[in-house]
């Protein structure tokens, strides 16, 4: 009987996604950068983060250590940050933590619908959170509030 929400949660969408992070190595040129960590399951991104001369994101990179969820939300905002302006990142942060509490409805965001499955375990909405988090963070830091 658990197979089958496990199942569900990891989806071949889901593991897919995971796997692309690759794409987006962090460096130590990203002027704005956050790290966060999940105190429930340990979990632990480093992202980077550039912005354009319009202040919106330009290029993203990410170290994660995570579970498959975590990897998954980390892929979703990466693919889908750049030309995004830092409120919407905040906004998305905001809208994806209501979504998660029953609050309110899944925020738009390119691809996001891959992690549905994942609002049924509470065990791995911080998972899910984090790079969200680590983003607006990153984003609240000097050169982003403009």
């Amino acid at each position: 009987m658990n197979a089958i929400p496990s199942a569900k949660l990891y989806s071949p969408a889901l593991l897919g996604l995971a796997t692309g992070l690759a794409a987006f190595p962090l460096s130590g040129d990203f002027p704005l950068t956050a790290e966060a960590r999940s105190r429930s399951c340990g979990s632990v991104i480093v992202l980077g983060l550039a912005l354009a001369d319009d202040g919106t994101v330009a290029r993203i990179g990410m170290r994660v250590s995570a579970c498959a969820i975590g990897q998954a939300s980390a892929a979703v905002l990466a693919q889908g940050i750049r030309g995004t302006s830092p409120a919407r990142v905040r906004a998305t942060t905001e809208g994806i933590s209501d979504w998660l509490a029953g609050e309110d409805a899944l925020p738009d965001w390119p691809g996001i619908e891959a992690l549905t499955a994942a609002r049924a375990h509470p065990g791995r909405h911080g998972a899910l959170l984090l790079p969200w988090k680590a983003a607006s963070e990153a984003l609240s830091s000097g050169a982003a509030s403009r």
